[in-house]
């Protein structure tokens, strides 16, 4: 079976960084996905990054970025811009990113034939739970884009006829939460 993953990255305590695992999580309870696409939340994925992705025919990937631009703004590349630059040398726990991981897998071979990135400019990434007012507000247009990735890779998302409440874990208070 045709494999589609759609991977959210980032570090739920980290502001903004968390915009990959809260798109998910809108996507999981907003819409129901075929079984040929797999929600990976990698969370900030480091050297197994490439794990992730290898036997992947496509990936759609969800990240918070760090380019130049507006905090909010939705940048879109595909598999070819992302390689088109040069893969960076690893120096931090956090690392490969996705071009570097699929630098590494291109060079064996095993690269998901598609890939794109929707990814969004942060205005915070610091210690701290919850989005930015400017990422929150992008976040509709971020789910737009990943629905329409999904749509040209194939895979056919409907919406829940009832949608759920996203569970968003890290932005519940602690207070709020029963304990067993």
């Amino acid at each position: 079976m045709r494999r589609i993953g759609m991977l959210g990255i980032g570090n739920v305590l980290m502001g903004d960084d968390a915009l990959g695992p809260y798109v998910l999580k809108q996507l999981e309870a907003r819409y129901e996905l075929p079984p040929e696409v797999e929600i990976l939340d990698l969370g900030t994925a480091g050297a197994d990054f490439p794990l992730h992705l290898e036997g992947l025919c496509a990936a759609v990937v969800v990240d918070a970025l760090k380019l130049s631009g507006s905090p909010g703004e939705i940048r879109l590349f595909d598999k070819e811009q992302l390689l088109a630059k040069r893969p960076l040398l690893p120096m931090s726990p956090h690392e490969p990113g996705l071009r570097e991981a699929l630098f590494a897998l291109e060079f064996r071979g095993t690269a998901p034939g598609q890939v794109r990135l929707v990814g969004v400019i942060p205005s915070r990434v610091e210690t701290g739970i919850g989005l930015s007012a400017e990422v929150q507000a992008a976040v509709p247009a971020v789910l737009a884009a990943v629905l329409r990735e999904l749509e040209f890779l194939g895979a056919r998302v409907v919406p829940r006829a009832i949608p759920g409440v996203p569970d968003v874990w890290w932005e519940r208070s602690p207070d709020k939460e029963s304990v067993p």
